[in-house]
């Protein structure tokens, strides 16, 4: 009788791909903001990393992650683009996946700040990003466990409906989820003629949603926030119903809602978890923007390590908060447990009204 080894079990994956937006934002205070032929003068500026993808693996590498962390998108072949290559690089970031193109600018945005009142107004450029096809994708030999796509609404090319009433994006996340991958999206609020047709054509193939209030209300078609005496309150029983009812459209695995209170998820189990926000001092806070994707950083944390679905809100509000502490959009963030002990410092709010 001949004895024949024991099959080989297949190397576990690890990882996480994250694709999508890479912007460059332009960070400038100005003394006012002027009509138009009018001049204002730029009193300080910052450069930092925006769009989805770039801002959840840059802070997830600063959030001290212990799986791979890698790149795909499209840049130019500029000056800025090469910024994005080296600061990704930089942070242990796989760039493989990240392609160049001659055919359009490294998209960037440039905020502008009024220092007396803290309003921002935001001029940006869509550049490469607008290009991103599905032909930029390749899952072949890829080992990450996590595929996360962001934004809808601001990926033209993956956003378009097509005549079959699918999108590039619905196919990019079909083959991420056939590659076996566990596939997960985000996406921006902004003014979409197809807003909640394009969206709903990825549902089916994504495993996690994770998105805000404001654009979940658009999807399912009413506010989720309440006209209260004291300023809007969230709804909280509402995003609960508005997560699962997202999950009937197709999202397989569950739905997260988040916003400044907390958030809310859903999952396919039925079951409904809601997370107060961290009870930050009001001079803790230096800056809102890319608390959102450090939400999402902190969850898909939580995803790729299999925590359970409580842990990776604790988590996810934990490292929004952290991102608080710096105008900028990840420097702010810190090693994950300095992120969980800034939530136990301070304490989390009530959560589900």
């Amino acid at each position: 009788m001949t004895d024949y080894p024991s099959p080989i079990d297949p190397a576990p994956r690890a990882g996480l791909l994250a694709a999508g937006n890479f912007i460059v934002d332009h960070f400038k205070i100005i003394d006012y903001y002027p009509r138009e032929e009018m001049l204002a003068s730029i009193l300080r500026e910052t450069t930092g990393n925006g769009g989805g993808p770039y801002n959840v693996l840059k802070d997830l590498a600063k959030m001290g992650a212990p799986f791979p962390l890698a790149a795909a998108g499209l840049i130019g072949e500029d000056a800025t683009g090469d910024a994005i290559i080296d600061d990704c690089r930089a942070h242990g970031i796989d760039v493989t996946g990240l392609c160049r193109t001659l055919a359009a600018p490294t998209s960037y945005t440039d905020a502008f700040t009024v220092e007396s009142t803290g309003r921002r107004t935001f001029f940006h450029q869509r550049g490469a990003n607008s290009l991103l096809a599905p032909e930029h994708f390749d899952f072949c030999g890829v080992t990450a466990r996590v595929f996360y796509l962001g934004y809808f609404m601001l990926l033209e090319t993956l956003d378009r409906v097509e005549a079959d009433g699918r999108t590039g994006a619905s196919r990019v996340l079909e083959a991420a989820g056939n590659a076996g991958l566990l596939t997960v999206a985000d996406m921006v609020s902004v003014e979409h003629p197809d807003f909640a047709r394009s969206a709903q054509a990825s549902l089916p193939f994504l495993d996690w949603f994770i998105l805000n209030e404001v654009e979940a209300g658009k999807l399912v078609g009413h506010p989720l926030r309440t006209a209260a005496a004291d300023g809007d309150g969230i709804d909280w029983a509402g995003c609960g119903a508005a997560a699962a009812a997202l999950l009937r459209l197709g999202v397989r695995r569950g739905v997260v809602i988040h916003f400044v209170e907390g958030a809310a998820a859903a999952t396919a189990d039925g079951q409904t978890h809601f997370q107060g926000s961290v009870k930050l001092p009001p001079d803790f806070i230096r800056g809102a923007t890319g608390a959102g994707d450090a939400f999402a950083a902190g969850f898909i944390h939580g995803l790729h390590e299999d925590f359970p679905v409580s842990v990776c809100l604790r988590q996810a509000v934990s490292a929004a908060a952290m991102c608080l502490s710096d105008p900028t959009t990840s420097e702010g963030l810190g090693p994950l447990a300095d992120c969980l002990a800034l939530g136990e410092e301070h304490g989390f709010a009530a959560a589900g009204g």
